[in-house]
């Protein structure tokens, strides 16, 4: 097919103006690493394929009412519908206390060990914000490599492969990045572990 070898920037044009293929070679494109990402949250299949069902009804919602504007960072948005959509999951299954979800902090956080304390919800809590402000500081280069390498956990195959950029300039940036944020929390003498 020829749409496989076209990005994903101009499958979701062809799909917008009407081309149905485009998002079939989008989901084929994308389909293993957004289940694996669904599958590691939740481990149970059932639930994994209507959130991964889900994830795709909402991107099909948003295109078709064109109101799609990631500009080129397809695989990230759909990573964060996914993301939402297990947060959803949880929350509704009340299999866990609720915790206040954001850009800031993901619940995801606290999923391994729900016997944190308040104390050490609130302090980890405060961690993730301060590093996100910090992060939002960045240039915007290094801030792309952060966020999608910590947020979006993607590799840096990944990363070198959405940014057009080669493998050793994204891990170049990553290291600036990491220097830079260093250079904040001495600066400040902020305590980034409890």
């Amino acid at each position: 097919m020829a749409n496989s070898k076209l990005s994903d920037a101009v499958l979701v044009k062809f799909y917008v103006e009407g081309d149905e293929d485009a998002l079939a070679t989008l989901i084929k494109r994308h389909q293993s690493k957004i289940y694996g990402f669904i599958y590691s949250k939740i481990q149970d299949r059932d639930i994994c394929d209507d959130i991964f069902q889900d994830t795709f009804l909402k991107v099909i919602k948003t295109l078709k009412s064109k109101s799609y504007n990631e500009e080129g960072k397809f695989l990230p948005w759909v990573m964060r519908i996914a993301h939402n959509l297990v947060i959803d999951h949880y929350r509704n299954s009340k299999k866990m206390p609720f915790q206040r979800d954001s850009e800031e902090f993901s619940i995801f956080s606290i999923l391994k060990d729900v016997t944190l304390s308040v104390e050490n919800q609130i302090i980890t809590e405060q961690i993730a914000v301060d590093l996100k402000k910090m992060i939002e500081k960045l240039p915007e280069d290094q801030k792309e490599v952060i966020m999608l390498r910590f947020y979006h956990d993607l590799s840096f195959r990944e990363i070198s492969e959405q940014t057009g950029v080669s493998i050793n300039t994204a891990l170049g940036r990553m290291r600036y990045a990491i220097l830079n944020i260093r250079k904040v929390v001495a600066k400040h003498k902020i305590i980034l572990t409890h």
